[in-house]
């Protein structure tokens, strides 16, 4: 009875632990989540002539910029290093970029809902992501990694944005429109595909992650990887369609032979 009376003070008392570690990180997401819905209805009152699509996105573009920035700060500056310290404790810098994303990924997804304007991945992609930022910031550890998965992630997303802004624009069939989907791609395969992949190596053969983290870690690969064959399709599309382009434009441009001899022009 002695033996258990003083186990349950001990169990209360990391419970009270917890609970206090995880409040100011709850009331940060909160405010997060706050902060990104009014932006986006500030985005709505400003421009009240575009659609919630061009607002919303208008808050995606923001949210990538800034997730990019400090997520690769912390990921390739200020450490620990993703590919080797997988599985260590969250340090303060990342708790706080993780709030903030996780905040705008609730946001995003109940807008999605709402609207109903994005397919089953998409909304896959959503809740992987926040299942996997809140099990980080519940265990208090892993953020290392997690933390480098929203770089590979968000640094392509200003460039899906912008694409998506030109074609709304009508500049998408540009040279300007080129390049963005050159470096859309270029960055989703070496990032997003190939550091994706060291990333989840690294925290797959690390013992100290959460045996449910690898497990939403490898799902989130599989996403990608399924975001990567939509993009091989849309690649090839786009090839297909300059080849039969070219093709048509050199059989108009080519000189005509009438009995041997090169016809007039």
């Amino acid at each position: 009875m002695e033996k258990r009376c003083r186990k349950e003070p001990a169990a209360f008392s990391a419970r009270c632990s917890w609970g206090g570690r995880m409040l100011p990180i709850v009331l940060e997401v909160l405010g997060s989540l706050l902060a990104w819905l009014c932006l986006y209805a500030a985005f709505c009152l400003w421009n009240s002539h575009r659609s919630p699509e061009w607002n919303c996105r208008l808050v995606t573009l923001l949210h990538g910029a800034v997730a990019t920035c400090l997520s690769g700060y912390i990921a390739l500056w200020d450490g620990p290093w993703p590919l080797s310290h997988a599985g260590s404790p969250n340090t303060t810098l990342q708790v706080h970029v993780l709030s903030l994303t996780l905040g705008y990924f609730i946001f995003d997804l109940l807008w999605c809902f709402y609207f109903q304007t994005e397919g089953d991945l998409m909304l896959l992609h959503h809740t992987l992501s926040i299942c996997g930022m809140v099990l980080v910031l519940g265990l208090g550890k892993s953020a290392t990694e997690v933390n480098a998965v929203v770089f590979v992630s968000e640094i392509t997303n200003p460039l899906l944005q912008t694409r998506w802004f030109l074609r709304e624009m009508g500049l998408y069939h540009s040279i300007l429109g080129e390049v963005v989907d050159f470096c859309f791609v270029l960055l989703f395969l070496v990032l997003r595909i190939g550091g994706g992949a060291l990333i989840m190596y690294a925290m797959v053969t690390a013992p100290d992650p959460n045996w449910i983290l690898k497990g939403g870690g490898l799902a989130m690969y599989i996403v990608s990887l399924g975001f990567m064959i939509e993009i091989c399709r849309f690649v090839r599309r786009k090839m297909l369609k300059k080849y039969h382009s070219w093709t048509r434009l050199r059989s108009v441009d080519a000189p005509v032979k009438t009995n041997g001899h090169l016809a007039a022009h």
